[in-house]
């Protein structure tokens, strides 16, 4: 079983990208773990939200397999406290040995394509983050939940 991040877009923020790289050499002491950016679209000033939504939503599902477990992270989705997430993980991989892809969308969200796929929809807060940060935020979410799953001292409660 493997996990992946995708998302939209790249991240230049330079202490975005070292968290990131952070929480990504942790978690492979414990999952093979992957972040896949897909690239922006280009010269999008002539389009609208739905034709943005609607292209990066072609892309989204070209890189995706079918057998994909596909979890969106969606400002509408599921809020876990870190042990309910941990303990949902740890449920996910002992039912099932599908590959689990986690979904970060661009700046509209994603196309009604791409919602009809998802397996299901995660939130990190009812707040708003940028898609920079969410990225970093969202791996040391995952590292926390494979910590507290192996009983390792990393998450106080």
């Amino acid at each position: 079983m493997r996990i992946t991040l995708l998302t939209v877009g790249r991240t230049d923020v330079p202490w975005v990208r070292e968290g990131l790289n952070l929480y990504t050499s942790r978690l492979g002491h414990y999952v093979p773990f992957a972040v896949c950016e897909i690239p922006e679209l280009k010269n999008v000033s002539s389009l609208s939200r739905e034709q943005i939504m609607q292209k990066e939503g072609e892309l989204i599902l070209k890189s995706l397999k079918q057998s994909d477990d596909v979890i969106l992270l969606d400002e509408h989705g599921k809020e876990y406290r870190s042990i309910e997430f941990a303990s949902m993980l740890s449920d996910k991989f002992s039912r099932s040995g599908r590959d689990v892809v986690f979904v970060i969308g661009g700046a509209y969200g994603f196309s009604p394509d791409v919602y009809a796929r998802a397996d299901g929809k995660l939130s990190l807060s009812r707040m708003t983050f940028s898609h920079q940060m969410v990225r970093t935020i969202f791996a040391e979410q995952l590292y926390r939940a494979f910590t507290i799953m192996k009983g390792e001292p990393y998450h106080h409660e």
